[in-house]
């Protein structure tokens, strides 16, 4: 078995994390392959041997590659699933950050998921896509999200109108700061940040959720995700910025701007006793005060 592993940050607190990992998966008798930014860290952080096979993109992650481990918090895996694609290569999340969503296997707790992994103790989890269409493919290939695509206003500039349309059909004109356009997974982002709804994966939904809209009756609305959704921006400055997944762009007012359901999934690694319902109650603490 040929284990890919990906992280972003190699330091005192964090280097023995990527150590356990590859000591055990090597104790398997499983092949490591890392990323190469990663493994030049590892090298001058932890003097592991510079022996290990990398790989740089996208294009490197294929059949040969079994499983993707992605060591550090929501950010660091929503990274790694630009490596995975449409590869069907499932994914492990270990997390070293704070809220962990996504990457919600604990530190203490890693050494028993790989050994289930071994074990084939463990299930897919389907996670949803959003595909982002624009007039003059300023996205390129990168054009998908695992969250969710932002469009704001830029710097400090007055509110924007973002023109909306349902499948053909005129949705409303958004005066607001930006909107949201989130998937499941991505409902606990920045969707929640802002009023949004959180929703359990594999509900086939999106989610459209206004930052700061100046009218107060205008709410986050949840809608079929097999449903496009085409955006248009004006304002009084012209130029705004598109976030997919947090990496932001500009783009040019009246842009045309379509969101699809992605014709791809990602699989997430799930075991028995680590559900979504279990991490969400957690993260968010809920049950914590006694008086409920």
């Amino acid at each position: 078995m040929k284990v890919a592993i990906f992280g972003k940050k190699v330091n005192k607190s964090t280097s023995s994390t990527f150590l356990e990992v590859i000591s055990i998966l090597e104790s398997f008798g499983w092949s490591v392959i890392l990323e190469s930014n990663l493994n030049k860290l590892l090298v001058s952080k932890t003097k592991i041997p510079d022996t290990y096979e990398i790989f740089n993109s996208y294009k490197d992650i294929g059949e040969n590659i079994n499983l993707i481990i992605s060591i550090g918090g929501d950010g660091t895996f929503i990274k790694t699933v630009n490596y995975i694609r449409d590869s069907n290569v499932p994914v492990l999340g270990i997390n070293i950050g704070r809220m962990g969503f996504l990457s919600n296997i604990s530190k203490e707790n890693i050494k028993e998921a790989l050994i289930c992994i071994k074990e084939n103790k463990y299930v897919f989890q389907k996670r949803s896509l959003l595909v982002v269409e624009t007039e003059n493919d300023i996205l390129g290939t990168n054009n998908f999200a695992l969250n969710e695509l932002t469009i704001h206003k830029k710097d400090s500039a007055s509110m924007i109108k973002v023109n909306a349309s349902l499948n053909d059909n005129f949705l409303n004109t958004y005066w607001a700061d930006g909107l949201i356009i989130s998937t499941p997974t991505g409902s606990t982002a920045y969707n929640l940040s802002c009023g949004g709804p959180i929703v359990t994966p594999g509900c086939q939904v999106h989610m459209i959720t206004p930052i700061a809209p100046h009218n107060l009756n205008v709410r986050p609305l949840v809608v079929p995700d097999h449903m496009p959704i085409e955006l248009s921006i004006e304002g009084r400055n012209r130029k705004f910025l598109l976030s997919i997944d947090g990496v932001s762009m500009g783009i040019k007012q009246g842009e045309k701007i379509t969101i699809k359901k992605a014709d791809f999934m990602i699989n997430v690694i799930k075991f028995e006793d680590n559900n979504f319902l279990d991490t969400i109650r957690n993260k968010m603490h809920w049950g914590i005060d006694k008086r409920n």
